[in-house]
């Protein structure tokens, strides 16, 4: 229909008297304008009309999904197909066969390039659709998205470079078959990110939110995000670590999310004590503590104990006798079963280390029932804080190398 009616305007022009060669050029002048105008026409509508309309139905719905295809201009890419495709449809008007194939060819190709960017934007929201959702915290779908996109894009080439070369699109992907080890080099670290995400998702390694601790590549914050490739990560101080994907699966990390599952954080510290200030405790010794609220049922239920223990007449060295550095650990367990940031229901242990040249080590480890960095820093600082002051009252010292002011103690 669209060759009858050129012909039959090409005839009319050298019916009025035109020679074939400017009724000819005349002809596709005239078709080139008419398509161009329609073409204009179409996009009008589609973009000042159609997306108009379709803009305040989507408003008016109470769908979340159609506004985020509205804000990823997924209409608005559709939309470009109508002028695209009356160019290509009514590329055969021009009675030249060379302008007529490119024409159509051009306009063959933007379609094409279209069809990828409408595809990539309509993945793109149906991630941010799936984000929404609850499940989407533990099973991240971005690497499947952009290995579907790549898929697409491929194919995309792949049509772009039949048609202008004028091959079957089948021939192309069997000649392809011949780079398919170059493929693999090229795209090593993509399909490698494509099989460790799989593995990262299916066994729950890392989801976006966990925090995460990396020391070989310098991360320890929050993951932001997981894509084919790569997983970056906020750190505390806020710079982005951007880590491999296959990074995580053949190399360790630690993930804190069960701590932060658990209700509680741990805080495992000591302080060394100074083995020469430790001996046993005097009866005034022994009188003294008995007034510290939280070891006075302890220092009166052993004081009992040893004295039925004890023999008259015993010498010193046979007896049971109270030590003031039990009678302070005792001391710090009391202290930190009465605080209320601590938690009781987790692991709790005040005890002793290995003593080395650095003195007696007295280990806490418990947890906190505060996970926030900051109120977890502040908690840890408090507790540390009364025990370093407490010390003294104990009679004991805590160890630490000599500085100048003892050397200058000394000599003096």
């Amino acid at each position: 229909m669209k060759e009858l009616l050129g012909v039959q305007l090409k005839n009319w022009l050298i019916n009025e008297g035109i020679s074939e060669y400017w009724a000819v050029l005349l002809q596709s002048v005239i078709a080139a304008v008419v398509v161009i105008l329609i073409a204009w026409l179409s996009d009008y509508i589609a973009k000042k009309i159609l997306i108009a309309f379709i803009t305040r139905v989507v408003r008016k719905t109470k769908t979340h999904w159609d506004d985020i295809l509205l804000e990823r201009k997924v209409f608005n890419k559709i939309s470009h197909f109508a002028p695209a495709i009356i160019i290509y449809s009514s590329a055969s008007l021009i009675d030249h066969q060379l302008w007529s194939n490119i024409i159509e060819n051009g306009a063959y190709v933007y379609m094409v390039v279209l069809a990828i960017m409408l595809l990539d934007t309509f993945l793109n929201a149906s991630n941010d659709i799936y984000n929404t959702m609850p499940v989407s915290k533990t099973r991240p779908i971005k690497g499947y998205i952009q290995i579907v996109k790549i898929f697409f894009y491929a194919l995309g080439i792949i049509a772009i470079i039949a048609v202008l070369f004028d091959r079957n699109p089948l021939t192309i992907i069997a000649g392809m078959g011949a780079f398919a080890a170059v493929i693999l080099l090229i795209f090593k670290d993509t399909i490698l990110g494509f099989v460790a995400s799989i593995q990262l998702s299916a066994n729950k390694m890392v989801n976006i939110g966990d925090w995460i601790t990396m020391p070989s590549k310098g991360a320890d914050g929050t993951v932001i995000d997981i894509s084919l490739n790569t997983v970056k990560v906020q750190n505390w101080d806020k710079t982005i670590s951007t880590i491999p994907t296959y990074a995580l699966v053949s190399e360790s990390f630690n993930n804190w999310k069960g701590m932060e599952e658990s209700g509680g954080r741990r805080i495992k510290r000591h302080l060394n004590i100074d083995v020469k200030s430790i001996h046993f405790l005097s009866e005034d010794d022994i009188n003294k503590f008995e007034q510290i609220n939280l070891i006075q049922d302890y220092m009166k239920e052993k004081k009992e104990e040893i004295q039925s223990s004890n023999p008259e007449g015993e010498i010193p060295v046979n007896q049971r006798r109270l030590t003031n550095v039990g009678t302070f650990r005792k001391y710090i367990e009391a202290y930190l079963q009465n605080h209320p940031k601590i938690h009781k229901d987790m692991t709790f242990l005040v005890r002793q280390l290995q003593p080395s040249e650095k003195g007696l080590p007295i280990e806490i480890y418990v947890f906190s029932n505060d996970q926030a960095w900051a109120n977890y820093e502040a908690i840890q600082a408090d507790i540390f804080d009364h025990i370093f002051a407490i010390v003294p009252e104990f009679n004991l010292k805590v160890f630490q190398n000599p500085t100048g002011d003892d050397f200058q103690k000394l000599m003096n």
